[in-house]
């Protein structure tokens, strides 16, 4: 009987030298995760199938978007487009360096490739 009172005791004092928690940290805590919006880490929204990223437009903190790409691939990417001209298959990726075989495969669903090329070609029609 007495551990028991002891052992309430000590929780009832382990509680009351928590420090409050307040009500909107408490919605935080048990609101739902959606699928519709995934923050990284860093709080930057994800690319997703539903909304690719354009990779002959997109700046480098859009590129930065993609899973395992940084702020130095982003750059290399943005590098070779620059002195090629834009890309013309998706596949082209893999020769940027950083990107192989295996990390291109998580990227693919996740870009798609227009822009300045095929505007340029929409208009000479």
């Amino acid at each position: 009987m007495c551990r028991a009172i002891a052992l309430i005791g000590f929780v009832v004092a382990a509680l009351l030298a928590s420090p409050p928690v307040s009500s909107a940290q408490m919605s935080k805590a048990q609101a739902p995760k959606t699928s519709a919006a995934k923050a990284s880490p860093a709080g930057r929204v994800r690319a997703t199938p539903a909304s690719p990223v354009n990779i002959n437009a997109a700046t480098a903190a859009q590129l930065q978007t993609l899973p395992g790409v940084g702020a130095s691939t982003a750059q290399r990417i943005l590098d070779y487009r620059q002195k090629n001209g834009g890309f013309k298959k998706i596949e082209e990726l893999m020769n940027v360096r950083g990107v192989g075989e295996k990390s291109f495969l998580k990227l693919k669903p996740l870009i798609v490739i227009s822009g300045e090329r095929a505007a340029a070609a929409d208009a000479s029609k």
